[in-house]
Formats: C-alpha cells, sequence, structure tokens
C-alpha cells in the first residue's frame, strides 16, 4: 500500500510496548493495536522494527498540525523475542483534501473525492527481510 506524504523519521523508539499519544486529544478514544511480525516462513520474528503513525481524533497529524507535539502517534517498536508488539494509541479520524487544495481541485476534474477513511500506517522491517510498507483501515 501507499506510504502517504506523512511519514516522519526519528519516532520515539521502545522495545515491544509503547504509548503513542501524549495524553493531549480530549476527543481521543483509547486503541489497542497488538500484533505478531512473521518471516516468509511463518516464524516469528524476534527484533523486527514496526513504525507506527496515524491522524489524530480530527485527523491532522503531528509535525504538520502544529497544536500536537513532536512524535505524537508516531512510535518505532521492537518486536520481542516471539516477534509481538503492542500499542495503546487513541482511535484516529479519516480526514479530506483541504476544500480549496490543488489536489482537490485534480480530484474534482477526475471526479473523484478527496476523503480518507480513518487509518493506521505501518513499515515492517528487519535485517535480511523486505521492507514492507503497509496500513490497515
Amino acid at each position: 500500500t501507499i506510504e502517504g506524504p506523512l511519514y516522519v523519521a526519528g519516532a520515539p523508539q521502545a522495545e515491544g510496548t509503547a504509548r503513542m499519544d501524549d495524553g493531549s486529544d480530549q476527543e481521543g478514544e483509547t486503541m489497542w493495536l497488538t500484533g505478531q511480525v512473521h518471516d516468509v516462513d511463518g516464524q516469528p520474528l524476534p527484533g523486527a522494527k514496526v513504525e507506527i503513525w496515524h491522524a489524530d481524533s480530527k485527523g491532522n497529524y503531528s509535525f504538520f498540525d502544529p497544536t500536537q507535539s513532536d512524535y505524537n502517534l508516531r512510535r518505532t517498536i521492537i518486536t520481542d523475542r516471539d516477534g509481538r508488539y503492542t500499542v495503546r494509541s487513541i482511535i484516529p479520524s479519516g480526514y479530506g483534501c483541504p476544500p480549496d487544495s490543488p489536489t482537490q481541485q485534480v480530484l474534482d476534474l477526475l471526479g473523484r473525492h478527496g476523503q480518507r477513511p480513518a487509518h493506521i500506517h505501518f513499515f515492517i522491517s528487519a535485517p535480511g527481510h523486505q521492507h514492507l510498507t503497509t496500513q490497515i483501515n
């Protein structure tokens, strides 16, 4: 899937478990993400790097929204010995292109909308393995 333009390198790193939100989004509803990284043979992959980022409850991303702290809703988690990770965050909101933006103008000409459902981005990588870019909606 697509990476999107809102990735920012250097998110705080944690081993196995992390909290992504800074607690400032009073509209945010708590969510838990848990997963396990496997290699192509189906074996758990300890030490894999899982980078996760998503929007806040208003559809805005840290570094692009000056009201959010740096790296809010952005973390890098290193999987545990069983290839597992756990993250506490908030449920993101969907969002759309700004109505008067050049991107929305192009989409209008194509007869398409600029709305994105709520989604969470992932980069997953480990030495000797192909980098995975994905997201969940």
